[in-house]
């Protein structure tokens, strides 16, 4: 059963600033977005931070609550991002951003978070293939 270790948490102030300063490459999966890139300053292959604006979600309660979504669907789908990362001996930096107004259901989330970590790991395998 995979878990969520704390290296694979990002907490870095100076890798999130990096990430959304530019650079950084993002897909969009709605209501995800994903923004990713390449960091030797993390300690996991894959470490992942993820965001839910007070804007979107006026309550806290529910805020926690998309934030446990996100969270169980990334760890429960991580693996093939987290392989393809291992073999090529790289690290990753990843914020999952939640875009919609409106509470999802997991089953939602889920869908959304495979197809985004499966783009993510399609589109790694093309640039190392180059």
């Amino acid at each position: 059963m995979p878990t969520l270790h704390k290296a694979e948490r990002l907490c870095s102030r100076k890798v999130i600033e990096q990430l959304f300063a530019g650079g950084a490459r993002s897909l969009s999966a709605y209501p995800l977005r994903v923004v990713y890139m390449p960091s030797t300053a993390v300690d996991a292959p894959v470490a992942v931070m993820i965001s839910v604006a007070k804007r979107r979600l006026r309550h806290a309660v529910d805020r926690n609550r998309v934030k446990r979504l996100i969270r169980e669907a990334y760890r429960l789908n991580k693996q093939a991002l987290t392989d393809t990362m291992t073999a090529r001996g790289e690290r990753l930096a990843m914020a999952i951003i939640y875009l919609s107004n409106e509470l999802p259901t997991y089953a939602t989330i889920e869908a959304r978070m495979r197809t985004a970590l499966a783009r993510i790991a399609e589109r790694l395998r093309e640039v190392k293939s180059e």
